[in-house]
């Protein structure tokens, strides 16, 4: 028996997961814009430039794929959510929180823009099974920004009028369809970021008009 060396195994293990990472990406793009019954394993390969077969050999099937492209939509904006907020010292008032974790969704929204998207357009179209798995990831993203907001408006800073759950589902529902209409060539997306916070936060109309 031939034992590869150890650089080879190296080498074909980081072979074998660029090539599933572009398996994924490609399987976000068409998703996204062709949906999920539309899409096949076939055009799947085609596009990572793999052959139909040897597909099975990083994805046991296209639900497979499918949740993976789903759970990566929500991961890659929930951790750039935490990590804007983590990075705010401990006295930071929960407005700054709330915009940090504004300026996070965005940044994952709009630059993973086919895996967000995906998530957004085919969640409707997928098969129950995948549904009820990712909805564990969905959950657990929601009650994050339910916390943030009990913790806002426990302090005062939050107004008293509104349910909290209202209030996240028209946030980030906002927030999430910018990446269907957002164009970087309007501003840069620190620009932008701050716009739809101010919007968030203070509205469309001006403070001294009734």
């Amino acid at each position: 028996m031939t034992i590869k060396p150890r650089s080879d195994v190296a080498s074909s293990s980081a072979e074998a997961a660029d090539t599933r990472e572009r398996i994924l990406l490609e399987a976000a793009r068409l998703l996204r814009h062709h949906g999920y019954a539309a899409t096949t394993l076939r055009e799947i390969a085609d596009a990572a430039g793999v052959k139909a077969g040897s597909i099975y050999y990083h994805f046991e099937s296209k639900e497979e794929i499918l949740g993976e492209v789903l759970d990566k939509g929500i991961t890659i904006v929930a951790d750039a959510v935490r990590t804007r907020i983590e990075a705010l010292p401990a006295n930071a008032s929960w407005r700054d929180r709330i915009a940090a974790g504004i300026e996070g969704h965005l940044w994952g929204m709009l630059h993973y823009g086919d895996f967000t998207s995906a998530n957004i357009r085919v969640y409707g179209q997928i098969p129950t099974s995948a549904k009820n798995h990712h909805k564990i990831v969905r959950r657990a993203y929601a009650d994050y920004w339910d916390r943030l907001f009990e913790s806002a408006l426990a302090s005062g800073e939050l107004r008293q009028d509104t349910g909290l759950a209202m209030i996240r589902l028209f946030v980030i529902g906002a927030l999430n369809w910018t990446v269907e209409w957002y164009n970087p060539q309007r501003g840069s997306f620190q620009d932008f970021a701050r716009q739809i916070t101010a919007i968030v936060f203070d509205g469309i109309l001006t403070h001294d008009k009734v």
